[in-house]
């Protein structure tokens, strides 16, 4: 079988980009999340403390975050295959610095570094097949991003776990960053070998001053929520917030006004969109805190060993990989919207069992008590991941499918950040109690926002995109 796409590429050519695209994805959904189960041992071995737990994951998904729209417009700029490749080297470099780091501060740039590399490379990969791909080949490469996110998301903890408690070559933590050495280099070669070539258009333009008032926005709220509840809520960190929230206003305004805004104003009239994006915030804050938080508590609260909280937190993994496979079958397409009510309440019930087993044992918890709790989760999260995504772009005009899709895909990113510094800080900051009081108050704020964004899904389109919208 060897049908062309309007690129005049085979099949076997365009299932080998997506390979490729899913191992670029999945290289950056592992390293966002590897870090969860990985952070007290690392901050140990580096003498980091409790700021040093909070910005590993943060200053990853921060630097992604701010830089993934931009990314997006310089790939159209110069060309989407040189800037996956330059994304991709970058990255590989950095995930080196990061394995070899010497201090906390070092990891830290590196995290950033890994991060901004991120931001160039995953872009091109959806805009490289949104171009050559036929839309049949297109409709099952969407398919498999829901499972993937879901799939990455837990098992980048789970691989760390293990990772860590194998000590290679007395190690320790260090090859959860070196392996994607060999991963990218893998890449790198087969990207070169096989990625169609494009120009790019020098006419696109990068709006610069929208980039920096989105950067100044979420460093001065991540930095400020960061500070204030690791050393109290002094000048600096209250400045921060505010500083962020200027920059946010002037970020709206600056959006109205530009010729080439970052995210298209009519994006934002859309209801369904808008919508879809706060949902899409709060979920992915919610779960990546309570993952984030969950590895924390098994590990200090329950005194398991990483592998032994890798484990712990297999059940939530087979709960989105079922449902996320699902959802796949056909799901989305049948029940739309309603798939999202389902997920949000199975999250719901999941965090509230586990709530009141934290409540009624405190750090007497047993590892398969809560198991089942963690299963149901994971079927809530699986059932929305991908399908927030897909609904949102319900109501979209086909040629602003691009601009939304990055829209989303930065919120995703920014709401992980923003979820695991807050929820962590949270943590932190209750464990003055005792641990168990900490992850009480954790899940408790996970609940809350999960609870407030159910009615806005009311609000949402009905159904995902016909086929011909992607």
């Amino acid at each position: 079988m060897t049908t062309t796409a309007t690129s005049g590429l085979t099949t076997r050519a365009m299932w080998a980009i997506l390979a490729l695209v899913l191992l670029a994805d999945g290289l950056d959904m592992i390293d966002s999340t590897v870090t969860n189960i990985a952070a007290p041992t690392i901050a140990q071995d580096l003498h980091g403390g409790e700021s040093l737990i909070k910005w590993l994951g943060t200053a990853y998904m921060l630097a992604m975050g701010v830089l993934l729209v931009v990314g997006g417009r310089l790939g159209d700029k110069f060309g989407q295959r040189r800037l996956f490749l330059a994304g991709m080297t970058g990255f590989t470099l950095a995930s080196a610095v990061a394995g070899l780091a010497p201090d906390p501060a070092v990891l830290i740039l590196a995290r950033i570094a890994q991060g901004a590399f991120g931001a160039l490379l995953i872009p091109q990969g959806m805009a490289i097949m949104t171009k050559a791909f036929t839309r049949d080949m297109l409709t099952k490469a969407f398919g498999l991003f829901g499972p993937l996110l879901g799939v990455a998301t837990v098992g980048g903890p789970v691989l760390a776990g293990f990772v860590i408690d194998a000590d290679l070559f007395g190690l320790s933590w260090r090859p959860i960053f070196l392996v994607n050495l060999i991963l990218g280099a893998a890449g790198l070669a087969i990207a070169v070998r096989i990625l169609p070539r494009d120009q790019g258009d020098r006419a696109t333009t990068v709006d610069g001053w929208g980039s920096g008032l989105l950067a100044g926005t979420m460093f001065g709220l991540l930095y400020g929520l960061i500070e204030g509840s690791t050393n109290g809520w002094t000048t600096v960190p209250v400045g921060a917030v505010a500083g962020g929230l200027a920059c946010f206003v002037a970020f709206a305004r600056r959006q109205r006004t530009a010729t080439d805004p970052l995210i298209k104003p009519s994006l934002l009239r859309n209801r369904g969109f808008t919508s879809g994006l706060l949902v899409g915030l709060a979920v992915f804050a919610a779960t990546t805190g309570l993952v984030y938080v969950l590895s924390l508590f098994i590990q200090t609260g329950l005194h398991a060993s990483p592998r032994g909280a890798a484990l712990a937190l297999l059940p939530l993994t087979l709960g989105i990989i079922a449902s996320a496979f699902a959802a796949m079958g056909g799901l989305v397409e049948k029940l739309g919207r309603t798939l999202i009510f389902i997920g949000l309440a199975l999250v719901l019930a999941g965090a509230g069992w586990a709530l009141a087993l934290v409540l009624a044992s405190g750090t007497a918890t047993g590892l398969w008590a809560l198991a089942p709790a963690l299963f149901v989760v994971g079927v809530g999260m699986g059932c929305c991941y991908s399908t927030i995504f897909d609904v949102t772009l319900g109501d979209i005009d086909p040629d602003e499918a691009g601009s939304a899709s990055g829209s989303l895909s930065s919120v995703q990113q920014l709401a992980a950040g923003i979820g695991s510094a807050a929820v962590t800080s949270l943590f932190f900051h209750a464990a003055a109690g005792g641990l168990d009081h900490a992850m009480t108050v954790s899940l408790g704020v996970v609940l809350a926002l999960v609870a407030v964004s159910v009615p806005v899904v009311t609000l949402m389109p009905r159904k995902a995109p016909a086929e011909t919208h992607h």
